[in-house]
């Protein structure tokens, strides 16, 4: 079959590789229907994060599923699943006290899983998911092509956004900002006005990202940064700042912009891969009361949330999706998620 492979820095190439094969009795193979390019993927391939040696990459998908394990027993051949961008029993204390991204017997896609053998990573033709019964989610029904795009969002970004919200306390009558504004940051927006937010400042600088912050429901957008983006937001929220600021970024300027625009007593909701040498400024916290809280989104338990709401429509996270690509082409969406010319690139194999 065919898969994603990158090489080094800014070297993505589409491989033969072994097709995937049950070897656990609680696993399933999974034929992707659809995956994508994740900002976090932007890491390796900008070079930030080393690559080592060559290895399979990717780590949202949905599709259906081809086999399943003996052992298997909630999902079945033929069912089209939601795969979280990490594989977890869902059953561990990790799993069981809600940070199933910490799962005991998990692992992640594109790297050594712990039940031996090498993950498969998400942009390819098929992965094996390990723990078929833990991870994978099923949708009631065959979906219709057009919901595809949301659907693959509950792998990762539409979840991580809302975890951002989450971890910030954003609740009905909140005032949020939003610190980023790729497909995290924009997800972030919407899950703060499903969440009842009345006032959410978008922080972006771009026309297009700009367009759908404000159909998420973000009410102003400031393109200023640093002293300047902070006098402004503290200027459209009563001169004192926002009760919560999502940072979704993971740079150190990107968490001094949250901080410095929470008002005192706020608190930020951060799920930036840190990547940038950011740093907790304890002396500011401390003076402030600002709170910080966050993490990896352990998105596996916010599917059956916000399932219903992208299958009926409620709300549409797939327009983050600005460009749909081939597999076979799979390094373009790599190099136009670099060059900022899409928000976020969806695959079709």
């Amino acid at each position: 079959m065919l898969a994603t492979v990158i090489h080094g820095e800014r070297d993505i190439r589409l491989e033969e590789v072994p097709n995937p094969v049950l070897s656990t009795g609680g696993d399933a193979i999974v034929r992707v229907v659809a995956a994508c390019v994740c900002g976090s993927d932007l890491w390796p391939y900008r070079g930030i994060a080393p690559t080592a040696e060559p290895k399979r990459i990717g780590h949202e998908f949905v599709g259906v599923v081809e086999e399943i394990g003996a052992d298997v027993s909630t999902i079945k051949v033929g069912d089209f699943v939601i795969a979280p961008f990490y594989d977890c029993d869902n059953t561990c204390v990790n799993c069981r006290n809600g940070v199933s991204t910490s799962c005991l017997n998990g692992g992640w896609w594109g790297a050594d899983d712990k039940m031996g053998g090498f993950a498969d990573g998400a942009q390819g033709e098929r992965v094996r998911v390990p723990h078929a019964d833990g991870s994978l989610v099923a949708t009631p029904e065959q979906p219709d092509d057009s919901l595809v795009p949301s659907l693959l969002t509950l792998a990762d970004v539409m979840g991580t956004g809302h975890h951002a919200a989450i971890s910030a306390g954003v609740t009905a009558g909140s005032t949020v900002v939003v610190v980023g504004d790729g497909a995290v940051g924009l997800c972030a927006v919407l899950a703060s006005k499903r969440l009842g937010a009345t006032r959410i400042i978008a922080m972006s600088r771009h026309a297009d990202r700009q367009a759908v912050a404000r159909e998420f429901g973000a009410t102003d957008i400031v393109e200023l940064r640093g002293d300047e983006g902070v006098a402004r937001v503290q200027e459209l929220l009563d001169g004192i700042g926002a009760d919560c600021v999502l940072e979704c970024v993971g740079t150190a300027e990107s968490m001094d912009q949250a901080i410095r625009s929470a008002r005192p007593g706020g608190m930020v909701g951060y799920v930036g891969v840190p990547n940038g040498g950011a740093e907790l400024p304890i002396r500011t916290l401390f003076g402030t009361n600002v709170g910080v809280n966050g993490g990896v989104a352990s998105v596996r338990g916010y599917v059956d949330e916000l399932l219903p709401e992208v299958l009926s429509g409620a709300i549409n996270p797939g327009r983050v999706f600005d460009l749909q690509l081939p597999l076979a082409e799979v390094a373009e969406a790599y190099a136009a998620m670099d060059e900022r010319r899409a928000i976020k690139v969806l695959l079709r194999p």
